[in-house]
């Protein structure tokens, strides 16, 4: 056996440490909750319990925790021991059924959006079976839902579980349609690329900007940025492939399927990207790789960055969430076929995402949406705030001969029996992929680019789910009724989504001005920041959505829209005062006493060489003067609006003014410093350069 082989999943509790540890009934009443989405029987909770803790004991373990999934975007832990007294006066290790299935950490510390009061503390962690138990750093980690006493979701699990049974139940009503009689499930895949930068753990370190928020608020760009493509795809250095290595090794052992690694377009920017999986499983692995990049970073000197930006002037991160839709029968159903039957199906689904991403495509750009993905979103490395979907000139093509009746122009086109024109049987991939589209299609998935470095991939598939159910539960709803006339009733269907919903299709170049004014016309939203996104969480057809399908109730959709906003808020205050306070505390002292050495440095020369020419240095003085002097004040100024914001008490217009007031104001004073730092000799600047932090890793 290799050594990949052994190594694999060697953390985790999966199916084969299950059927070895567990007694045979067990396993099946176990089996069958995870595959059927049934219940536990509380009356093997105890044996599980058991096996389980014997099998994390033999690896090391010490410790369990109820990991979950809180709305900080990062997981959450409290640990405990297996440890109890013994009747004698020593110890042994028991973990009960109890503690497997339920926890009760403090939940009025996490973020609730009104939903839960300080003195209201009580919150409950419930074990989700789907997802396996693992071992990190010595501790059982068992993946847990997070809700309130009175049941309301506080976390980012329990959304998406609930739209991952809604789509399995509205696509089961259409496959049904189709006489799939053998289809017990359907499930959604994915497959989350993400992005990263590693820099010197010693550089990172001088930064107050790294160190707060996780992004450079100062920094020229060195004479040389990614312009000549040489990174992207390059030999990757030695002590990077030395962190990539030992990456995968720790991700391996907790069945983390990681597979493609490579040099991005940025200096010092990397991509990992792994094998698609289950979205529940993708999602927790997401989470997982963003921590286990972070934890290996440090063993190597280095610390890895998840900002959408950290760095100004070059390409930031973020994370495609490539998304699919398959039968547990193994079907793909965003795949063409070569039967006329499985073309009408595929068409069926296909149209399903276009309508979905149509109708609800608010939502799904408030699922991307971050202070941080806001400095990205629009720039080079990333499409606009537009959403649109990129199908490629031959499958645009093929849908509107369906919708205009005409032939499609290919040779092997006919008739299907079903009353529309058969999907040509092409191969996969056979468009090009369009870097600007948000939603782009890549032969059997789709590509939703749009997603930051840092988020949990929860959010945007909790969108897709439900949005997706509610396209084909309309389906379902119009078809079943015409089961005696389903040809004519499908083919009339295809043909007016088509119609309907084509403005969301576009396969130009998103970063067009032509694009924009396009938009505008198709009536497509263009909701550029957060602030401008989030309000379409309380949009009455949104709650609609999530309350049908049972996905999210009407307050936790407000409690989500409050949190977002508070978040934007306390993000752009800490960076606020950050760039206050190294303005304050690094900039002005450090170019002061430049300028105090070269005065002194002209007077000493005139005192020895009275005609000496000092023209330069008098003219560099003069300059460095007058930018410290802007700096001060726009700083000065900066203070005051920050202080002005937290004084807002309505949270979307103090949102707005950090929008359109704060940010403005932090650039102004970006300038002069990053302009400053250019005439400034290297020895007084006070922090490490973009080169030393992109180019000496």
């Amino acid at each position: 056996m290799s050594r990949v082989n052994e190594m694999f999943g060697s953390m985790v509790f999966n199916d084969a440490a299950m059927r070895e540890k567990l007694p045979k009934e067990t396993y099946k009443a176990l089996k069958k909750t995870i595959l059927n989405g049934k219940g536990l029987d509380p009356a093997i909770a105890n044996s599980v319990a058991a096996a389980m803790k014997d099998w994390a004991i033999e690896r090391g373990a010490t410790h369990y925790t109820h990991w979950f999934q809180p709305m900080t975007g990062v997981t959450a832990e409290k640990h405990d021991g297996f440890i109890a007294p013994a009747d004698d006066g020593g110890a042994i290790m028991e973990f009960s059924g109890k503690e497997l299935i339920k926890g009760e950490p403090d939940a009025s510390s996490f973020p609730s959006g009104g939903l839960r009061a300080t003195f209201e503390a009580r919150g409950y962690t419930a074990w989700d079976p789907t997802s396996y138990a693992f071992i990190k750093e010595n501790t059982l980690c068992i993946p847990t839902a997070f809700c309130s006493y009175c049941g309301e979701a506080l976390d980012k699990k329990t959304p998406l579980l609930r739209s991952i049974e809604a789509i399995n139940k509205q696509a089961m009503r259409v496959l049904k349609l189709f006489g799939n009689e053998d289809v017990k499930n359907v499930i959604t895949t994915v497959g989350a690329e993400q992005e990263y930068f590693l820099v010197d753990k010693k550089y990172f370190d001088q930064r107050n900007d790294l160190i707060y928020c996780g992004r450079t608020l100062f920094g020229a760009m060195p004479p040389k940025g990614q312009e000549l493509d040489d990174h992207y795809f390059g030999s990757i250095k030695t002590r990077v492939k030395a962190y990539m290595r030992d990456l995968d090794d720790e991700l391996w052992k907790l069945g983390v399927l990681a597979k493609t690694e490579h040099n991005e377009a940025a200096p010092a920017q990397h991509e990992l990207a792994p094998i698609y999986t289950k979205t529940n499983t993708a999602t927790d692995h997401n989470q997982l790789t963003m921590e286990i990049m972070k934890r290996v970073a440090e063993r190597h000197g280095m610390v890895c960055l998840l900002h959408e930006k950290p760095f100004d002037g070059i390409n930031g991160s973020g994370k495609h969430n490539n998304w699919s839709i398959s039968t547990n029968t193994g079907v793909n159903l965003l795949e063409p076929g070569k039967l006329p039957q499985e073309n009408a199906q595929f068409l069926t689904f296909l149209l399903a995402v276009i309508k979905a991403v149509d109708e609800y495509q608010g939502m799904l750009r408030v699922s991307a949406t971050s202070a941080g993905n806001d400095n990205r979103l629009g720039s080079n490395e990333a499409p606009p705030a537009i959403i649109s979907i990129f199908l490629g000139d031959e499958l645009t093509a093929i849908l509107n001969a369906i919708e205009k009746d005409d032939d499609f122009d290919q040779a092997e086109a006919n008739e299907l029996e079903i009353g529309v024109h058969v999907l040509p049987h092409f191969p996969q991939d056979t468009t090009d992929r369009n870097r600007t589209s948000p939603f782009a299609f890549t032969g059997n998935k789709f590509e939703f680019r749009m997603v930051g470095s840092s988020f949990s991939i929860a959010g945007p598939n909790v969108v897709l789910n439900t949005a997706i159910a509610e396209s084909l539960k309309q389906f379902a709803d119009e078809l079943e009724p015409q089961k005696a006339n389903f040809t004519a009733a499908l083919n009339k269907l295809i043909k007016s989504t088509i119609k309907k919903h084509k403005r969301i299709i576009f396969n130009g170049n998103g970063y067009g001005e032509d694009w924009f004014k396009e938009a505008e016309n198709r009536g497509l939203l263009n909701l550029r920041t957060t602030p401008d996104a989030l309000p379409q969480f309380i949009d009455e057809k949104n709650i609609a959505l999530f309350t049908e399908h049972k996905v999210l109730t009407k307050t936790e959709m407000q409690s989500r829209y409050e949190i977002h906003l508070e978040n934007y808020c306390k993000v752009l205050n800490i960076e606020a005062n950050t760039m206050v306070s190294m303005a304050k505390k690094y900039i002005f002292p450090s170019v002061t006493a430049y300028i105090k050495d070269l005065s002194n440095t002209i007077n000493e020369v005139k005192s020895a060489v009275p005609k000496a020419n000092v023209n330069a240095e008098q003219k560099l003085v003069e300059g460095l003067s007058k930018l410290v002097n802007l700096l001060y004040d726009d700083n000065n100024k900066l203070e005051e609006l920050s202080l002005t914001a937290l004084n807002i008490q309505d949270l979307q217009k103090r949102a707005d003014y950090y929008k359109d007031t704060v940010i403005p104001a932090m650039a102004r004073v970006r300038s002069s410093a990053d302009e400053l730092e250019l005439i400034t000799a290297k020895k007084y600047w006070p922090m490490p350069t973009y080169g030393d932090l992109i180019y000496k890793v």
